[in-house]
């Protein structure tokens, strides 16, 4: 009987749904530590949980708060949200008690023993130091501001924002010091929101960039009506201006801004200069490096580590029309590679299928986007390329409301393919760019894009929207 029995169990055990139901618990006992609780970290452990419910997840953030939307920042110190809570998706009490996710806030990983399975944790609150084991490991450290190694960048009222909490330091600044003079450093994305945000608040504010151009991911010609914009809604621009330092006041607060030939006073900063992914974690546990000094991973987010993972800021992305890797810190980036990892993690199979550069901002009234490649990527490419540019209602001309926008189209010489696109123009416009964005992934030519069957009413667009009269042009 015994031996019948073991012989039942031997067949048994090689039934492929037993085998995988076998998988699926011997993974549900693995212990998933997650650095990182904003986009990528709390995507990933969320999609793990609802596909493991037994799993013990840890999740280690240094700061306060967790899956926040960090974007809405300049919309808070502007005063559009009224409230810094209104940022925040789901708290660390809620991820604890509904979903069963050990997250620990005021916890930072200052060390990660790949080797040996475990990383070393500071608890900021506590005062301790300890090892905490893991057999699988998501590194979702993010990205941090660059900031200058100049005089006095230490001085009070120079902020950078990196984190929720830095919005919230910045708006209990503004409140108690009352600073009336803005001077934001960089014309990038987060350098015009913010402009946009203190310019609304009555600042006096000036925008300073060390390019020819503000947006300097967009072609030129495009930007320019942006800056001209910009300098009508009383924002004074100057660029070809590099930062040099700072000067201080008896207290220690910023009151002198030195660039070139500028000395302007100010008694608040903004540094915009772009962002470097937080990878130092990683390199030092010997977790090679990639595109940018981001974290190398493949399509699966996993790295050259042992069950050691990365999504987010801090990992690199591969770009479609590159064909490379790149380093593209955007929040929609972020959780998608979040949730590859969680799928991955959890023993499903996901892969990452790659970033066009799609991004969107505005300045009050006027919009700007952009996908795909810019002249000056596909000339560094090699491609050959036909471009237009045309003008355009963003509605129906005679339908109140509709303002002049441009589009910019990039097509491949030989295939007509549409490779890349940027638009510039009123209320309305910019998010057409994610037609242009669905046409590049689709890998449709110029033709393709003017037979698409889009939707029109004049509170929207003209008959022929704006995207298809650009491909027209092409033609």
């Amino acid at each position: 009987m015994l031996l019948l029995f073991d012989f039942k169990l031997f067949n048994l055990l090689q039934d492929p749904d037993v085998v995988k139901i076998q998988t699926l618990v011997i993974m549900s006992k693995k212990k998933l530590v997650v650095i990182g609780g904003d986009a990528a970290g709390m995507s990933a452990a969320s999609k793990v949980r609802r596909e493991q419910p037994g799993r013990e997840i840890v999740v280690f953030e240094k700061g306060r708060h967790t899956s926040y939307a960090a974007c809405g920042i300049p919309y808070f110190v502007g005063g559009l949200v009224e409230r810094h809570e209104m940022l925040i998706a789901r708290e660390p009490a809620v991820f604890r008690e509904k979903q069963n996710i050990d997250v620990r806030i005021l916890h930072e990983v200052v060390r990660i023993d790949a080797g040996k399975k475990r990383v070393q944790v500071d608890d900021l609150s506590g005062g301790r130091q300890f090892w905490e084991y893991y057999d699988e490991l998501l590194i979702a450290t993010g990205a941090s501001p660059v900031v200058p190694d100049i005089s006095s960048i230490d001085a009070a009222g120079i902020f950078a924002l990196s984190s929720l909490q830095s919005g919230i330091d910045l708006f209990k600044f503004i409140a108690e010091n009352k600073p009336g003079k803005a001077v934001i450093a960089g014309g990038g994305y987060i350098g015009i929101e913010m402009a946009e945000a203190l310019a609304d608040r009555g600042f006096e504010v000036s925008l300073i960039d060390m390019a020819s151009q503000v947006m300097t991911t967009m072609d030129e010609e495009m930007t320019r009506p942006v800056a001209e914009y910009m300098v009508k809604q009383g924002v004074k621009v100057f660029l070809g201006e590099k930062i040099e330092g700072f000067e201080k006041d008896s207290e220690g607060r910023v009151r002198r801004v030195l660039a070139g030939s500028l000395n302007l006073e100010s008694g608040l900063v903004i540094l915009g200069l772009g962002v470097k992914p937080n990878s130092a974690l990683a390199r030092e546990a010997g977790i090679p490096a990639g595109a940018g000094g981001a974290i190398k991973v493949d399509k699966r987010q996993e790295t050259g580590a042992g069950g050691v993972w990365a999504a987010g800021d801090c990992a690199e992305s591969y770009h479609i029309l590159k064909k490379r890797q790149v380093f593209v810190p955007l929040g929609t980036v972020a959780n998608k590679q979040g949730l590859v990892a969680g799928i991955c993690i959890s023993g499903g199979d996901a892969e990452f299928p790659g970033v066009l550069g799609t991004a969107i901002t505005r300045f009050r009234d006027m919009e700007m986007s952009r996908t795909g490649l810019s002249e000056k990527e596909a000339g560094e490419l090699g491609l050959s390329y036909r471009k237009t540019t045309i003008e355009s209602p963003s509605r129906s001309s005679y339908f109140p409301g509709s303002g002049r926008m441009t589009v910019k189209l990039l097509a491949e010489e030989k295939t007509g393919r549409i490779i890349g696109g940027q638009i510039v123009g009123m209320n309305g416009s910019a998010k057409r760019i994610d037609t242009v964005a669905a046409a590049i992934t689709a890998g449709m030519t110029a033709q393709q894009v003017v037979d698409m069957d889009l939707a029109y009413a004049p509170p929207f667009s003209p008959v022929w929207d704006p995207v298809q009269t650009a491909a027209r042009t092409l033609l």
